[in-house]
């Protein structure tokens, strides 16, 4: 699988490329700009793009993220950042597309849970980091959808969110199967997500609370 890294952090980029290497990736470019980054699209499955990148250090890696979506509809993204900025989630998450994600940059050094993130992106999943989940959790308004949910329904849709099947939910929880089958199916009924709707509803009940 070919990445590209967009990182203007040179230690950083450095150490993700050798990862990915070590985990069987072949990174075709590593950089530190939206510019070159987007020069280097064409020869890449799937890209690593830092939020935060020159010349203003703002929102340059979205930015280009968006710029490369709009090049290559849906084309794989997960996303780093050094803090939590839900309105940056928001953004990526804002179409309801396949393929995206974002983590916060210290789950990097996880490896294993950052590479298996990198390959649900790659395989058109969408995976939101944790913290990012937990945070936006506690923001909701009183009259949010999202607040009627039990505390295990959180737990249940955190996990959603991180892309984990229910088979992986149900072992991070210790319950059975059938169990989180009944809490997702619980989380899609308060939040209004009708059992008929064709959308992709495990990304539809992560953006329903990102966008209330």
């Amino acid at each position: 699988m070919r990445v590209v890294i967009a990182e203007d952090d040179v230690l950083l980029r450095q150490g993700l490329s050798l990862l990915l290497e070590s985990e069987g990736f072949d990174v075709v470019a590593a950089v530190g700009d939206g510019e070159s980054f987007l020069a280097a699209l064409p020869n890449a499955d799937v890209a690593v793009v830092d939020v935060r990148m020159p010349p203003s250090f703002t929102n340059e890696g979205l930015k280009a993220a968006a710029e490369a979506r709009s090049r290559r509809p849906n084309f794989p993204i997960l996303v780093l950042s050094a803090y939590v900025e839900d309105r940056y989630a928001g953004r990526l998450l804002a179409d309801g597309s396949v393929g995206v994600g974002y983590l916060l940059k210290e789950r990097v050094g996880q490896v294993g849970d950052f590479v298996d993130a990198l390959r649900r992106v790659a395989a058109g999943g969408t995976v939101m980091d944790p913290e990012v989940i937990s945070q936006l959790m506690t923001r909701r308004r009183a009259d949010d959808p999202i607040r009627s949910l039990t505390p295990r329904e959180s737990e249940v849709l955190a996990l959603m969110a991180a892309g984990l099947d229910n088979t992986t939910i149900a072992g991070r929880l210790v319950v059975s199967e059938t169990a989180v089958s009944k809490h997702i199916g619980n989380i899609f009924a308060k939040l209004g997500l009708a059992v008929g709707d064709s959308g992709h509803r495990r990304v539809r009940a992560v953006l329903a609370y990102l966008h209330s």
